[in-house]
């Protein structure tokens, strides 16, 4: 895509910016915090009154955190309270849940997806398993702010179901999609949701599959949700003496996939989305804006960039009608298969590709650049405080062109940084990646004296 084309392309999501910068609830991943603190009964509570306002037949799923009855049970009285019935689906993972939504209104998850255990959320998604987009955020937090919830009579409450069965579809689809076939996996999913159909998923496709942290705990007491890579040494182990063609990593719900190569080397989500698309021929993709420039040299078509945040890619498929994008989080979306982020297919998608020869040779032939990943905790309370300095301070930095659809990027002729403030937890994440080590060293020179000063 020409320089014309990608301005038009971030002024379009700029649009999106000003709406989400006077909603206090959603992040870029939904409705998120620390339980008791940020995420009350109370509150659960209005959300599905709200939801239950807007929407008829509303399916509710959870991870595997220990307040998700707690926060399921208050969504369920807000939801039956507006006059809506409740289909609860159980622990299950988010792609799971948003696959089912198909026959319903809309759906919710309670989860904090990658978050520590003391945070919990919620997610919305569509029928089409896309997330709430930006206008229907603004609807539910309207809703909630004016405290406009439908409230009938005794006569029209609402009912509250079980609903079964969607742990099974799922699987179907992805067996029907895929087909069957031999690798050697070994599963890692973190004591998280995904530990109910990866295992499962794997094993009847055909593979040979061992599964460690599969067992579902809400205290994650095997690694972190977040599957990093310093908390994959178990995985990666596993894979070398199990002598394995993959290993396969999920996050707290299952939206999220990394993985580990037959040599035990991680293999990051900014490599597998240039994986995905250089594999499968990508003709276009959307990625958000700290995703790498590998993607604009591989992919044939438009690189379509958006906000950080699996909604905003969603959001973008749809505009442009392209068939896959994702995150360097490791989160995926073919919309042939869901609007969703399923790290499940992705896993199952890998495994395949992995059993026909070896990933690590896939990977190497791939391009690569320096680059650089990192996060700087700061105090809840002082986030428009960091926000405010942040821009006085990326004003004063010379650059080629600077993006601020999402936080701030500094593009130049042989690499970018962006520093933007997380929109699911309090942290300042920088990103940079340049065509040489040199350069790389420069910009981290920059940005390091830009995020030493808003942080003092």
């Amino acid at each position: 895509m020409n320089e014309a084309g990608i301005e038009k392309v971030y002024l379009r999501q700029s649009f999106f910016q000003i709406h989400l910068v006077d909603m206090s609830l959603f992040g870029s991943s939904g409705i998120r915090g620390i339980v008791g603190r940020d995420l009350t009964i109370d509150l659960a509570s209005e959300i599905g009154s709200a939801v239950g306002t807007a929407y008829d037949r509303v399916i509710l799923g959870k991870d595997t955190r220990t307040s998700g009855d707690m926060i399921s049970q208050a969504l369920v009285a807000g939801i039956t309270s507006a006059g809506s019935d409740v289909y609860s689906a159980g622990m299950l993972p988010t792609p799971t849940l948003a696959r089912a939504a198909t026959a319903f209104g809309c759906g919710l998850m309670v989860t904090a997806s990658h978050n520590p255990p003391e945070y919990n959320g919620v997610k919305m998604w569509n029928p089409d398993g896309s997330a709430f987009d930006t206008k229907q955020m603004n609807h539910v937090e309207g809703l909630i702010s004016r405290k406009e919830f439908s409230r009938p009579d005794w006569r029209g409450v609402g009912k509250a179901f079980e609903h079964l069965g969607a742990i099974e579809s799922h699987i179907e689809s992805i067996l029907k999609s895929l087909g069957t076939f031999n690798c050697r996996v070994v599963v890692d999913c973190g004591c998280g949701a995904a530990s109910v159909v990866t295992p499962t998923l794997l094993s009847r496709l055909g593979c040979e599959v061992f599964a460690i942290n599969s067992h579902p705990d809400g205290f994650f007491p095997g690694r972190s949700p977040e599957p990093t890579e310093d908390q994959l040494k178990d995985l990666k182990d596993a894979v070398l003496r199990r002598g394995a063609d993959v290993g396969i990593a999920h996050d707290g719900d299952g939206d999220r996939m990394v993985a580990v190569d037959e040599r035990g080397r991680f293999v990051s989500g900014d490599r597998l989305l240039a994986l995905f698309a250089s594999r499968y021929g990508a003709k276009g993709m959307v990625a958000p804006i700290d995703a790498s420039m590998v993607l604009d040299d591989i992919v044939e078509g438009p690189v379509v960039r958006c906000r950080v945040g699996d909604v905003y890619v969603s959001e973008a498929l749809k505009r442009s009608k392209l068939e896959y994008g994702g995150e360097p989080s490791g989160t995926f979306i073919f919309s042939k298969e869901t609007y969703c982020p399923d790290g499940i297919y992705a896993g199952a998608l890998l495994a395949k590709m992995a059993g026909s020869g070896p990933l690590s040779e896939i990977v190497d032939v791939l391009q690569s650049y320096p680059s650089s990943r990192e996060s700087y905790s700061f105090d809840p309370s002082g986030r428009k405080v960091l926000e405010a300095g942040l821009a006085k301070e990326m004003e004063g930095v010379k650059c080629d062109r600077l993006l601020t659809i999402d936080g701030f990027r500094a593009d130049y002729a042989d690499g970018w940084f962006l520093i933007r403030v997380s929109g699911t937890e309090p942290k300042l994440r920088v990103t940079a990646e340049a065509r040489s080590e040199g350069e790389l060293k420069r910009l981290k020179e920059i940005y390091g004296s830009v995020v030493r000063t808003c942080l003092r």
